[in-house]
């Protein structure tokens, strides 16, 4: 079972009294910031939630899959979510 987006906005406008259309602009806002800082290399963190980072990749060789023929793949960027305490914490209650 997941949440889409809608969901979430449902349940956290439920939750903190607040309406959808106000929650919507908030997790906009908050996926704007995350999306500028994290591109930026700058880390987000979120004591005991979670901590989201870009991580470089250094380039390397690799093969095509269809003709076996060796190639470069550039060096470049990746996102890192990593859990905190109360995320796990709650994830390992739950049966």
């Amino acid at each position: 079972m997941a949440m889409n987006r809608s969901e979430l906005v449902a349940a956290v406008a439920e939750k903190s009294g607040n309406s959808q259309t106000a929650v919507n602009g908030v997790l906009d806002a908050v996926f704007e910031i995350f999306a500028t800082s994290v591109a930026n290399g700058e880390k987000i963190t979120i004591p005991g939630w979670l901590a989201v980072e870009r991580t470089d990749r250094a380039a390397r060789t690799g093969r095509n899959p269809q003709t076996g023929e060796t190639i470069q793949i550039p060096a470049g960027h990746s996102v890192k979510l990593t859990a905190g305490s109360k995320l796990k914490a709650s994830v390992s209650n739950k049966k």
